[in-house]
């Protein structure tokens, strides 16, 4: 896989080849060596029971016969969000590349600032070149409906495909791996509950619903029904992500005209900062609000005691399960895979979770972040 083409970034620039892979006498691949897990450093933001599943997927792996296999990580970036997934990734391949079992690389366009449709081309025309220079298994953060067709040519030459961040159900990919977002959204809505007074009372949603982006929209529903359950009227906001002073001025009349009055704010997503931003514009600091995502303002407002809590994807581990499930779909079968996932797979989705941080750990989980080497 030589050919990443000039639009392409590659992270740490893996292109791992082993004595084991590179040969082509069938004893050397014997000869090559266990993986060995990276240890990350003690911490209680350390998810226990992802981290028993991996152990266990790992184990099973090192039974089976060294199998050499091509491996395409494509990511929409390397930066951001997706900076933690590339981290994970490149640990995963070089891991599985020292012990002999894979070579490959995690590529993302050159610019953050990609427009989508540009994007969906350039995943669509590498997961073909891929294909077409040996690639045996596909990960892939998809950009949306676009990738969904190259995947499915890919799958029916038997090449395993693994989502990751959002799924891709309309494709035939073997598993996704990320939050369950009705269910994220939920858990958040429970978390900003605790902190309400009795109803009645308006609680605002910076979220989504726009059918267009059906996660957003999951994620946004499974919150609102944590408030509607309870007596609470909500007020969706929809997110306007690339305008943020026409999102903030917007959510500012939302909170002044309000009626009932707004108890609560809540933001769905990495730009959910902009909560504060807007009670702060509505005069009405004391609501208490709650947010996804750690990007470094929403970090900021928490040490300001301002956001009560954030709920953090858990974007490390997206990128370090993919290359690990996509191998052992080669070496010990889906059903063997799915057998391991079972504790977290829901279906074909394997449900990571989020990492609930406290205005009072965020320092401690920073921390820890940026040990694992998961910063944004």
């Amino acid at each position: 896989m030589t050919m990443i083409g000039r639009d392409w970034a590659v992270a740490i620039g893996l292109m791992l080849t082993t004595a084991a892979c590179g040969s082509s006498d069938p004893d050397a691949a014997q000869t090559a060596a266990p993986i060995q897990r990276t240890p990350l450093p003690r911490s209680e933001f350390i998810p226990l029971e992802i981290e028993a599943t991996i152990d266990e997927l790992v184990a099973e792996i090192n039974k089976s016969s060294i199998e050499p296999m091509q491996i395409a990580v494509l990511l929409k970036s390397l930066n951001g969000f997706f900076a933690p997934i590339a981290t994970g990734a490149n640990r995963a391949m070089g891991e599985l590349g020292v012990s002999g079992r894979v070579t490959g690389n995690v590529l993302a366009p050159y610019s953050a600032e990609t427009e989508l449709e540009e994007l969906t081309k350039f995943q669509t025309q590498h997961i073909e070149r891929s294909v077409a220079e040996g690639a045996e298994g596909i990960v892939i953060t998809p950009v949306g409906e676009g990738n969904a067709a190259a995947l499915d040519e890919a799958i029916a030459k038997g090449i395993p495909v693994v989502t990751l961040d959002a799924d891709l159900v309309s494709s035939k990919r073997q598993i996704y791996v990320g939050v369950l977002n009705e269910d994220a959204g939920e858990l958040a809505g429970n978390t900003l509950l605790k902190m309400l007074p009795e109803a009645p009372g308006t609680v605002l949603i910076h979220g989504w619903a726009d059918p267009i982006w059906v996660d957003g929209v999951n994620r946004t529903q499974g919150a609102r029904h944590v408030f509607e359950d309870a007596g609470y009227h909500v007020l969706v906001h929809q997110s306007i992500y690339h305008d943020q002073a026409m999102d903030v001025e917007l959510m500012r009349g939302e909170i002044e005209d309000a009626d009932p009055p707004v108890v609560g704010l809540i933001g769905m997503f990495i730009d959910s900062y902009r909560c504060v931003l807007a009670a702060d514009a509505a005069d009405a600091p004391d609501l208490p609000i709650v947010t996804f995502d750690f990007a470094p303002e929403t970090a900021g407002y928490m040490r300001q005691g301002r956001i009560k809590a954030t709920h953090v994807q858990r974007q490390y581990y997206e990128g370090y399960l993919g290359p690990y499930i996509v191998y052992g779909i080669k070496s010990i079968g889906i059903d063997a895979i799915k057998e391991i996932l079972a504790p977290q797979l829901e279906g074909s989705q394997f449900n990571l979770g989020v990492d609930v941080v406290p205005w009072d750990k965020v320092d401690a989980y920073s921390d820890f972040l940026d040990e694992v080497g998961a910063e944004q």
